[in-house]
């Protein structure tokens, strides 16, 4: 049997193209997994990209919520303190109009108090008046 050693070119030539296949093939299948593994790790940043937007959306919104709450808050101190000053505003008009309706009787009490004097003092008048008509004409006629 003949002896087979690395020095023979043959050998050396199909060795070399057998692990050169070999190489190459095993740098496809290893570059396929390597860009695999590639998109698989950008599927999973962009995924925690997502996930991290998530929660910053979450942390913006309850921010927002908490603002709109202590909008609200001081939008019904406001409404409750307009509230009370209407309500004072209103107490002091009903004061006003109810001294206003009593100086009111007062006056048309006493205009009434002066036109009954008016009036029962033309009746006396115009009855005096007439009786001292009637007495000239009766002692004049006569």
């Amino acid at each position: 049997m003949p002896q087979i050693t690395l020095q023979d070119p043959e050998i050396r030539k199909y060795l070399e193209e057998m692990v050169s296949e070999a190489v190459a093939r095993f740098v496809a299948e290893n570059e396929l997994r390597a860009k695999e593994i590639s998109l698989v790790e950008r599927v999973i940043r962009v995924e925690e990209e997502l996930k991290a937007l998530r929660e910053i959306q979450i942390a913006q919104m309850e921010a927002i919520e908490k603002r709109f709450e202590a909008m609200e808050k001081a939008n019904q101190q406001r409404f409750e303190a307009m509230d009370k000053r209407f309500e004072s505003l209103q107490r002091e008009m009903d004061k006003r109009f109810e001294a206003m309706d009593k100086a009111n009787q007062q006056r048309f009490e006493a205009m009434d108090k002066r036109l009954s004097f008016l009036q029962w003092s033309i009746g006396i008048g115009f009855t005096f008046v007439s009786s001292l008509i009637g007495i000239a004409t009766y002692l004049l006629v006569r």
